[in-house]
């Protein structure tokens, strides 16, 4: 059993480290699914590493959203410097992405995001086959469903205990984030508009 906690930033994951997770999953400034959060930057990415790492906490980086055939150098450069920092492994949606990490970095755990929407058993072993070493499945799965999954594969198998706080709907989250954003953006002007009344 590991304690898996989100961190947006240097603040969060002292939190995060000093209150008892076993590890912590956070983004770089581009390629992940929180692109709006505070995130890390090349230089502070190398330090919140080092920080983890000290106190017996792994680090997952984030690169878990679809890569466009002209980002995946770009990509693939900033998972060899997560990897030269000491990453301990990446969370990735992407199959072009995952499967040119996994030749690159054999040594390196690429996990499966939530955002690939495996709710089954045969999606686990497609995974397990390419070599992925961890499945995020999907969170509306039961548990007899995670149960049968983890009980007939031996791939690492996450989930999330707590946060959905999109429409918990698992690879749905730019659907959810657009969504979001007009809500707020209509909250927001209705707001304006009955303060200026």
């Amino acid at each position: 059993m590991e304690l898996l906690s989100p961190v947006g930033n240097f603040e969060c994951l002292k939190a995060a480290v000093q209150n008892g997770a076993d590890s912590v999953y956070f983004g770089s400034n581009v390629f992940n699914a929180r692109i709006f959060a505070d995130n890390f930057d090349l230089d502070n990415l190398k330090e919140c590493i080092h920080y983890a790492k000290i106190r017996g906490v792994k680090t997952h980086l984030t690169l878990n959203i679809l890569i466009k055939d002209n980002e995946l150098e770009q990509a693939l450069d900033l998972a060899k410097t997560a990897y030269q920092y000491g990453i301990d492994a990446i969370i990735v949606q992407d199959l072009g992405l995952a499967t040119k990490l996994i030749e690159l970095f054999p040594d390196l755990p690429i996990h499966a995001s939530t955002q690939m929407t495996v709710h089954s058993l045969n999606g686990a072993l497609e995974l397990e086959k390419l070599g992925f070493k961890r499945v995020v499945l999907a969170r509306e799965l039961s548990i007899d469903e995670i149960d049968y999954i983890c009980k007939n594969t031996n791939l690492e198998i996450e989930c999330f205990a707590h946060g959905a706080l999109c429409i918990s709907y698992s690879g749905q989250c730019l659907f959810s984030s657009m969504l979001g954003r007009s809500f707020w953006k209509s909250w927001k002007m209705c707001w304006t508009l009955s303060t200026s009344l």
